[in-house]
């Protein structure tokens, strides 16, 4: 009977180091590299050319651990420059505070873009002298390429919210800014545009007087029902037209919940071909909780979302011992 043939094992070893260094860091592939150069070098290991096959196997070893420091600090980098982008970016689309004023505020974005924070819609609510304002856009595009535009307009959202006397005011600045970023950009007029409703709530919450500038009605979501807020619409902002907006006000009752949306929601398509019909679906919950119902009932409802969508409830209600803090502060929860 004869000896059964040897297994040549030398390069097999060689080749675990590298491989090592695409899965774990330069601690696990160090721990690898030893354990195949101690493989290596030992003497019931069979192995061809054996003195080639060590020489090899240890420049593999110490390229490999090398390899495997540098990627770690390449992906350390990419961490950090994510967390400054994170950072940046709500820094740019602020999550509004559950409570402002006598409004309690729910909202939601996601950017159709994957992997980033903020795209083309955009958000925000304030709290004024004249009561809490907010605004709903949706910027031409989508994406990182609509981020500078969107910032732009939210800072003069948050100016002019707080210097103008009414809304139609903070609709002509808006449209201004609009005029001025598509100048740097340098494009031709009408070419940079956007939709937008701007809301404006008494200081008791009572009432609420609205602006559309061609963006989608909110809907009035009322004892178990959703009604769209009749409104006129005037053209988009960036075309110079907002002088023929006009204000719908609107009665209030403690419950209410006015709910503003951008037209990623509603252009939404199922397999059928079919758009979300959200006033026909959306269910009367707390602010917060109706967004997050409404985003999850979207996604079961559409098999990819390619636009971005922006979801902003707004519910006057009774808060005993609630302050609001001084004009374009913030906000301050009711003390039990």
């Amino acid at each position: 009977m004869g000896h059964p043939k040897s297994v040549d094992l030398g390069a097999l070893l060689a080749a675990l180091p590298p491989l090592a260094a695409l899965a774990y860091g330069p601690w696990g592939t160090t721990l690898v590299a030893g354990a195949a150069l101690i493989l290596v070098n030992s003497p019931f290991t069979s192995i061809h050319h054996a003195p080639v096959v060590r020489i090899t196997a240890f420049a593999l070893c110490v390229l490999s651990v090398a390899i495997a420091a540098s990627r770690a600090r390449h992906d350390a980098q990419l961490v950090n420059v994510r967390l400054v982008a994170e950072a940046a970016q709500r820094g740019v689309l602020r999550p509004p505070p559950p409570v402002i004023g006598q409004l309690r505020c729910g909202a939601l974005y996601r950017a159709a873009q994957h992997g980033t924070l903020v795209g083309g819609d955009l958000y925000d609510v304030l709290t004024t002298s004249r009561g809490v304002r907010a605004v709903v856009a949706d910027v031409q595009g989508h994406g990182i390429s609509a981020v500078g535009t969107v910032a732009a307009l939210l800072g003069t959202f948050r100016e002019a919210a707080l210097d103008e006397t009414d809304l139609g005011g903070i609709a002509g600045r808006l449209d201004r800014r609009l005029g001025i970023e598509a100048d740097l950009r340098g494009d031709e007029p009408g070419e940079l545009f956007a939709t937008a409703v701007l809301i404006e709530f008494d200081q008791d919450a009572s009432r609420a007087r609205l602006i559309s500038c061609g963006h989608p009605s909110p809907l009035l979501i009322r004892d178990g029902a959703a009604e769209e807020v009749s409104t006129d619409h005037a053209p988009p902002l960036g075309l110079g037209l907002t002088h023929t907006a006009r204000v719908h006000t609107l009665a209030l009752r403690p419950g209410d919940v006015l709910l503003a949306y951008t037209d990623g929601v509603t252009e939404a398509r199922d397999a059928q071909g079919d758009f979300y019909p959200l006033r026909d679906r959306v269910r009367h919950a707390e602010p917060t909780r109706l967004v997050t119902a409404v985003w999850k009932d979207l996604s079961g409802y559409t098999s990819a979302i390619d636009d971005d969508v922006a979801l902003l409830a707004l519910s006057p209600q009774a808060l005993p011992g609630h302050r609001a803090r001084r004009p374009g502060t913030g906000w301050r929860r009711a003390t039990p």
